[in-house]
């Protein structure tokens, strides 16, 4: 699949934060961009709330909120949908969003 830019403007203490938060989650902030797309892509919504209850975040604990998250999205997948079908979906709204755009 072709790759595409996406590019963001935000305060610079605000993307240190962020770049800083994705570390300690174990991935790159364009990582963690690309979690969110395909959520809200899938879901249609913003589908989930990604938060720190705590001031230090480890590993262990990142891979179970992901855990968490790979579950929910297998609970909410479409169910009876071909592959055919789903990259349909996909095409309309990519469609959609050219024209948009």
């Amino acid at each position: 699949m072709a790759q595409a830019t996406f590019s963001v403007r935000m305060d610079e203490t605000l993307k240190r934060q962020f770049d800083k938060l994705c570390s300690d989650f174990g991935m790159t902030a364009s990582t963690a961009m690309n979690v969110f797309a395909r959520a809200v892509v899938r879901e249609r919504k913003i589908p989930f709330e990604i938060a720190s209850p705590d001031s230090e975040i480890t590993r262990e604990k990142a891979l179970q909120a992901f855990t968490a998250l790979r579950e929910q999205s297998a609970k909410n997948s479409p169910q009876g949908m071909s592959l055919e079908e789903i990259n349909e979906e996909i095409r309309k709204t990519r469609s959609n969003e050219e024209d948009k755009g």
